[in-house]
């Protein structure tokens, strides 16, 4: 029940207010084998220069009553690695329409309305996420497009979308 949301295209946020941790993931074809590698990185213990984990778990205990735990790192790695194999499981046998309900459930961008390319550029609204993991944006008039992370950079502060 802790307000952790994804902010597209690798972060974790706490709602939508500060980055509490990151995935990347690179993937490599060699012949018919698919490789990945997959790395993550959470803010369990450091309150400062913005919040941790364990905050947030000092946060909702107090607000809700509650006596959770604190996590540990290596209980939030192990219960990481087990949920993220379980993913794993469910892509294999679905694809990522089997993934995606689950990501759009925490992402922080549903519906938010972004500028193109400057704080005076189109308006245009966040819809999802292509085949091919790009952000889409719908643009009146234009139709559905993604966003490259390559070329763009998502700037929330701002909610903008600009040109890296």
């Amino acid at each position: 029940d802790i307000e952790l949301r994804l902010k597209w295209p690798n972060d974790i946020y706490y709602s939508d207010l500060m980055k509490i941790g990151g995935v990347l993931v690179n993937s490599t074809l060699i012949e018919t084998t698919f490789h990945i590698l997959i790395g993550f990185g959470f803010n369990v213990n450091n309150s400062n220069p913005t919040i941790c984990i364990n905050d947030l778990i000092a946060k909702f205990n107090r607000e809700e009553g509650t006596e959770l735990k604190p996590l540990s790192a290596d209980c939030l790695i192990a219960r990481t690695v087990t949920v993220l194999e379980r993913l794993i499981e469910i892509f294999q046998e679905k694809g990522p329409n089997g993934v995606l309900p689950q990501y759009y459930k925490y992402w922080v961008h549903s519906g938010q309305q972004v500028r193109l390319g400057s704080e005076q550029g189109a308006l245009a609204w966040v819809v999802g996420i292509d085949d091919y993991g790009f952000l889409q944006v719908h643009q009146e008039g234009r139709g559905v497009e993604s966003v490259h992370p390559d070329g763009n950079s998502f700037d929330m502060l701002r909610n903008l979308i600009v040109p890296k």
